[in-house]
């Protein structure tokens, strides 16, 4: 058991001068190598996310925690948040080939929590990433009732020797 902590997710939009706002602050636990529970917030939106296996997952609205549901998935209507920062070939052949209709480009792990509150569907990620980048996000979309795969359709996992992510495909439905 360890807990993974990126006090600031998301450095390039938070040196952004237009005021973006699109970083984090995350903490994640990690038991036997997956994500058991997750916070992540963005001071810029005033925004709190939260989950945990078995328990849910919630946002802060108004002094109050609200479930986050996934939306209901229609292969007519296929929505994908990918990186501001980091755009990439592979991605957007992905988002091609599985026939996304919509893609919002967002930074830091707020693309965790737009899969988990039903504003997307898809997240695949091909660039670089550590686990501290993903680990609380991870926890709060698993909890929300979605998953995180790697590319050869494993469960994503973490305790990697260099903390260093492989490519994955986060899915707000499994």
């Amino acid at each position: 058991m360890f807990f993974l902590v990126d006090p600031l997710d998301g450095t390039k939009e938070f040196l952004k001068s237009d005021g973006s706002g699109d970083f984090t602050v995350n903490i994640g636990l990690i038991l036997n190598g997956y994500p058991e529970m997750g916070i992540i917030l963005a001071p810029a939106y005033n925004r709190l996310f939260v989950g945990a296996r078995n328990e849910g997952a919630f946002e802060l609205v108004d002094g109050s925690f609200q479930p986050l549901v996934p939306r209901q998935f229609t292969s007519e209507n296929r929505i994908a948040v990918a990186s501001t920062s980091h755009p990439d070939t592979q991605t957007d052949d992905w988002l091609s080939s599985n026939k996304v209709t919509k893609t919002i480009r967002i930074g830091s792990s707020l693309k965790f929590c737009f899969l988990a509150s039903g504003m997307a569907d898809f997240y695949p990620r091909f660039g670089p990433t550590m686990e501290w980048d993903t680990a609380a996000g991870d926890a709060i979309l698993r909890a929300a009732g979605g998953m995180t795969y790697s590319c050869d359709n494993r469960v994503f996992q973490y305790g990697k020797k260099d903390y260093k992510n492989t490519a994955f495909i986060a899915k707000a439905h499994p």
